[in-house]
């Protein structure tokens, strides 16, 4: 039988990234010939040491895009339901505002 996990055990993998044991992904990967290439070619010129490096840059990298996407879905949400509930201005009146807000910016600079 095998032994039993500890229940909040986390495991570190990426960059401080946390994964519960169950998510923790297998240690090879198959990249294919051009990306195998890239990895070669980095860790050849020093800018990495290790292809793992290089894998956990790629994550975090992702793990960024993903966060500020999120983040521009959540605006284009709250946007769309500024405009179904009619929290809209003319698009004269605000040019007209941004025109003399950058013309005051200028006088001043």
């Amino acid at each position: 039988m095998a032994a039993k996990m500890p229940g909040p055990l986390l495991i570190s993998i990426i960059g401080g990234l946390t994964f519960p044991p169950e998510v923790a992904m297998a240690s090879s990967v198959d990249l294919g010939e051009k990306l195998e290439a890239i990895v070669g070619r980095l860790v050849k010129s020093g800018r990495y040491n290790s292809r793992s490096e290089i894998l956990r840059e790629g994550v975090r990298l992702i793990d960024e895009r993903e966060t500020r996407l999120a983040a521009l879905d959540a605006s284009i949400a709250r946007g769309l339901d500024d405009a179904a509930r009619g929290r809209v201005h003319d698009i004269d009146s605000v040019a007209a505002t941004l025109d003399a807000r950058y013309a005051d910016a200028a006088k001043a600079g």
